[in-house]
């Protein structure tokens, strides 16, 4: 699929992440300079953290971790370290941030630069992954525009790992430009600061990146102008599946779900909303005015995730699509604890033989007790992502779990996939 853009109408130019393309000197003449270079007595830099605190911005990657609490963990580890762009977006169905470094990339390197010069980090590694050639073109051209212009303070480099799921998980992909192994690490206090050697690494999203270069040029107001009270801003939204008009959406925060499904234009009555990702949530027709912000999306068992929305329609098989991604799931295992290599095939098996028509009623019983067993038991979150995924397809298909363990299966379960993967993925 081929990103669109169809950004919400805004109330002015200021927070629109997604503008006309535009080169270095175009984004110039909508943005202006860093700033990075005034006030040397430092008080730019204690404006600029007093701005993110104000705005109240929260990661866009999936973690929603406040930017302001992350950058104070990273200034508080010292200086010398590195800043990550995290562009890796191993969710299949994410467009958004490929669509943002490849549009307008000055936008999220020029929020490196300002998190760079508030830790004193000594480069800026750009990860985007083996795969995604274009956004590395585009980000490339970009840092060669803005090197023979010396525009950047901070060295920015490109690398280019594996493109699987897991790598764009932040501790793996801290592991992977240390070692070449995208491995996760447990880590039930994430609050604790990553390192490069024995240096800090403060890793953010691309989006998370570009709201920062925008809130240290206007101030917080603008950015919190947008969005719900509590949770304020917009985000970028990827919808596909069954819809006219897949691509990439700019939405205000506490935009309810339905409204931003139909901007994509649904082609058929709705079934249900994969909230989230692959690793997130389907979301029944009785939630889809649940305003999209994480606060009310906990209250429904979903979470915002990586920014992505895939819309199913009636004539599709809500059990065999959760089967596909359980099993896709399941393949990105990093392969280093049981619930992962073990607890995650088996559940798999289990929704694929529901999904054929071919389990009974002592399978799904199986199917939870597996459910229970792997649930927060992972060295990272991947496990209760798939836990999660599975458990809501068992919640919102339930009629279709009753007849298709009773060996009475729809016959949608035959028709093709309408969710994006790397490969084809068995059922």
């Amino acid at each position: 699929m081929t990103p669109g853009v169809n950004p919400v109408g805004a109330v002015d130019n200021v927070h629109r992440l997604l503008g006309h393309p535009s080169d270095l000197k175009g984004h110039l003449d909508a943005h202006g300079p860093l700033n990075v270079a005034h006030g040397r007595d430092g008080s730019w830099q204690q404006d600029l953290v007093t701005s993110l605190e104000a705005s109240g911005l929260t990661g866009r990657g999936g973690g929603a971790f406040p930017a302001a609490i992350k950058l104070a963990l990273a200034q508080s580890a010292g200086p010398g370290g590195t800043v990550v762009v995290n562009a890796m977006e191993g969710e299949p169905a994410s467009d958004k941030d490929a669509l943002l470094l490849t549009r307008t990339p000055h936008l999220a390197l020029d929020g490196a630069q300002y998190v760079a010069a508030l830790c004193r980090a000594v480069r800026i590694v750009i990860c985007i992954p083996i795969g995604r050639d274009s956004v590395a073109m585009a980000v490339n051209q970009a840092i060669m525009a803005r090197a023979r212009y010396r525009y950047a303070p901070v060295r920015e480099e490109i690398v280019r790992p594996p493109g699987r799921f897991l790598t764009g998980e932040e501790s793996a992909l801290i592991n992977w430009i240390e070692s070449a192994r995208p491995l996760p690490v447990f880590r039930p206090d994430k609050g604790a600061p990553l390192r490069i050697g024995r240096r800090q690494a403060l890793v953010h999203n691309a989006e998370t990146l570009a709201h920062i270069a925008l809130i240290a040029r206007n101030g917080a107001g603008p950015f919190r102008a947008r969005g719900m009270t509590e949770e304020p801003g917009t985000s970028l939204v990827t919808i596909s599946g069954d819809v006219k008009y897949p691509g990439v959406v700019e939405i205000d925060r506490g935009t309810p779900l339905w409204d931003i499904a139909v901007r994509s234009q649904p082609v058929e009555p709705v079934q249900a909303l994969l909230v989230g990702g692959y690793g997130g949530t389907w979301v029944g027709p009785a939630h889809l005015g649940t305003p999209y912000a994480p606060i009310p999306l906990r209250t429904i068992g979903a979470a915002a995730g990586a920014g992505v929305i895939v819309v199913l329609g009636k004539t599709s098989c809500g059990l065999a699509e959760s089967a596909r991604i359980a099993r896709f799931l399941a393949d990105q295992s990093a392969g280093q604890c049981g619930p992962c290599v073990y607890g995650l095939p088996a559940i798999a098996d289990d929704v694929a033989k529901l999904a054929r028509g071919e389990g009974s009623g002592e399978d799904i019983v199986r199917l939870h007790h597996r459910l229970d067993q792997v649930d927060g038991r992972g060295a990272c979150r991947h496990p209760d992502g798939a836990v999660s995924l599975v458990r809501s397809a068992l919640a919102v298909f339930s009629s279709d779990v009753a007849a298709h363990g009773q060996g009475h299966p729809c016959p949608q379960w035959r028709k093709p996939t309408s969710l994006r993967f790397p490969r084809p993925v068995r059922l």
